[in-house]
């Protein structure tokens, strides 16, 4: 039947009644046009799945597609699997606070709510819920980009989560302070930042939170940059996950001569503060066949001085059009770093000194052999390594112009 305008306008009056109340009246429209927007999502999805079926051969198939779509400039949504393995790593806790400064929708913040539910809850209805002498986790956000703010916070009302998700730029103007105009500091931290985002030398030197102590990042890669944001905004106990581009964790070892990300690199593995690194396997995310990690910090380690290196690069099932991980991949990849073991073929672990002997390369391949060859380095990290160089290049010609001005040989 069509939808004419006297049934739109009472279908969105009674949505309006539905949450007046708990949200301010001026914000309705941040929940029902997302909703709406949704809706129409689930109205043709099934019919968009069968159309896929042709293509791809299977209902199966055509579902990693739907599900896992992601965007485009550097964006990748988080697989559904790869957030999961991102909860159980950080093994929340009931009544603790967790952090995304990069939320997009909200699918990480999800995954660790449903994690504590998994852990804790009791099953009401068919389905799991926490029980009232539980204490659910407080979850907090941050996202640029308005119509996925909107999308974020329409997530965390539909999944009754008590979430407070900010608009905003977080590199420029981070919304969680204290009254001091500190950075606020949460147990959890979680994200899935832009990998190998550009931002200007002066976005680092003009900061006024206190975050980038361990080093200013180069521009051609702002990956260190995130992880000091984000580190900065752990408690003293904190924890935190983040996926990144294979290079933050080994571009510039090996290099003579300084390099930022090797040296950030370094400052954060003297202070103590890596606790492990997981390789992913490569075609996970939907726009990039980029493998990534999960770089894992930890305020309090459990095994001080030491790193868990994790090699899961053959931790997957081959799809069409991309890789997934199946539960058991998932529990492999956990339990090496929950358990503290090293396997054969797939986790070693190292301490601080071993780092600083291979120049603080932190990449899981230099240290856990799957039997293959030597990496082919892929051509977006190439093209961040030369970016990087060029600007090393720049600086240092412009050391030697002050040098040769001082003693009378400039121009």
């Amino acid at each position: 039947m069509p939808l004419d305008l006297p049934a739109l306008e009472s279908w969105l009056w009674e949505a309006a009644c539905v949450i007046r109340g708990p949200v301010d009246a001026p914000k309705f429209k941040d929940y029902i046009l997302p909703l709406i927007f949704l809706k129409r999502l689930s109205d043709v999805f099934e019919d968009e799945i069968q159309a896929l079926e042709q293509d791809f051969g299977s209902h199966q198939k055509a579902l990693k597609l739907a599900e896992g779509q992601g965007s485009s400039a550097g964006e990748f949504l988080t697989p559904p699997e790869v957030g999961r393995l991102m909860a159980i790593l950080l093994d929340p806790q009931p009544g603790q606070t967790a952090y995304d400064s990069n939320c997009g929708t909200a699918g990480l913040l999800i995954k660790l709510d449903q994690r504590l539910i998994e852990k804790f809850g009791v099953k009401a209805n068919g389905s799991k819920k926490l029980p009232a002498k539980v204490a659910p986790l407080r979850l907090f956000g941050q996202e640029i980009n308005p119509a996925t703010f909107a999308m974020a916070r329409m997530n965390a009302f539909i999944h009754d989560m008590e979430a407070d998700i900010q608009f905003g730029d977080t590199m420029g103007s981070p919304k969680f302070t204290g009254p001091d105009g500190s950075l606020r500091r949460f147990d959890l931290v979680t994200a899935n930042p832009m990998w190998n985002q550009k931002f200007e030398a002066r976005t680092y030197e003009a900061d006024t939170w206190g975050r980038f102590t361990r080093g200013l990042p180069p521009t051609s890669s702002a990956d260190w940059g995130w992880i000091q944001h984000m580190a900065a905004s752990l408690g003293d106990a904190g924890r935190m996950t983040v996926v990144l581009d294979t290079g933050a964790v080994s571009r510039g070892s090996g290099n003579q001569g300084s390099n930022k990300e090797r040296d950030i690199r370094r400052a954060f593995v003297e202070a103590d503060l890596i606790e492990a690194v997981v390789l992913l396997p490569e075609n996970l995310f939907y726009n990039t066949t980029a493998p990534g990690i999960i770089l894992v910090l930890n305020r309090r380690k459990r095994h001080a001085g030491q790193i868990a290196l994790i090699n899961g690069s053959k931790q997957f099932s081959k799809g069409r059009p991309k890789n997934y991980l199946e539960d058991a991949h998932i529990t492999a990849l956990a339990d090496a770093y929950l358990k503290w073991r090293a396997v054969d073929g797939l986790s070693a672990i190292v301490s601080n000194a071993d780092a600083a002997r291979n120049d603080f390369n932190l990449s899981p391949s230099r240290y856990v052999s799957v039997g293959e060859h030597a990496e082919v380095l892929p051509l977006d990290e190439a093209v961040v390594q030369l970016r990087e160089a060029e600007e090393e290049m720049e600086t240092a010609n412009r050391e030697l112009e002050k040098v040769l001005k001082k003693l009378g040989l400039g121009g």
